[in-house]
């Protein structure tokens, strides 16, 4: 009688600690704020043992998915969250969204520098080779930058081919050695130390795009995404995202 009372006891004990343990915070986006949210997350559920998983790349790899468990979407710019709301309606919640930090527009080139690439000017030289990110945060970020200079006629005929997304730029500028220069965010250099070498644009040439990030509304846990939100928002959060090349 006593064996089975503690079995039974023991039984329920494992049953309450399971259901006290916190479900796992869901948090989708593009690739390329990955680096500072999966940082992010696991010292965030280090402190606050709430698990988080942060699944990013391009949205149809993960959308469907998305759409049975996300409690968090992230944006590489503030109009990729905008149409993201907008093809998926009701998915998001509106009165949550919050920008993080801004990060701007840099030039990467081959280590060594060997075509001398210091400016966007530079860009428009005869027989530079330019791959061009057209999508994923950065769609028509090129020509913005070049405007500003007058030189969009200049860049857009040395721009040899454009992918909708940057992992698919990055695997081009890691297996092609025919690519000169990448327009891209400065951010990506963070993670391609040993493939590239970053050209900063002055701050009254770049251009800049944001980090949104918003709680859905199918989300079981609103309270924990909310907590994950301030955490991002921390100065501990935000040395983070500095270090990965965000402002």
């Amino acid at each position: 009688m006593k064996l089975k009372l503690f079995i039974i006891t023991l039984a329920l004990s494992f049953a309450l600690f399971a259901n006290a343990q916190p479900d796992t915070l869901f948090v989708y986006g593009p690739g390329g704020p990955q680096a500072p949210m999966e940082e992010c997350a696991k010292i965030f559920s280090k402190k606050t043992m709430i698990p988080v998983k942060v699944i990013a790349g391009p949205e149809i790899n993960w959308i469907d998915q998305a759409k049975q468990n996300a409690d968090l979407v992230f944006g590489g710019a503030e109009y990729m969250l905008t149409q993201f709301a907008m093809q998926h309606p009701g998915l998001i919640d509106s009165s949550t969204r919050t920008e993080l930090y801004k990060r701007a527009a840099g030039i990467l080139v081959r280590k060594g520098n060997p075509k001398k690439i210091t400016s966007l000017k530079d860009l428009t030289k005869p027989g530079v080779r330019i791959l061009n990110v057209n999508g994923a945060g950065q769609l028509g970020m090129w020509e913005d930058l070049a405007g500003k200079q007058d030189l969009i006629g200049g860049i857009q005929k040395n721009i040899l081919r454009s992918f909708p997304n940057t992992g698919a730029a990055v695997n081009a500028w890691k297996t092609d050695n025919s690519y000169d220069a990448i327009i891209i965010y400065s951010s990506w250099y963070y993670r391609l130390k040993d493939v590239s070498q970053l050209v900063k644009i002055p701050a009254s040439q770049t251009v800049y795009r944001g980090t949104p990030v918003a709680i859905t509304t199918i989300s079981n846990q609103k309270k924990e995404a909310q907590q994950f939100i301030q955490f991002l928002l921390s100065n501990e959060g935000h040395s983070i995202f500095k270090k990965w090349g965000w402002e």
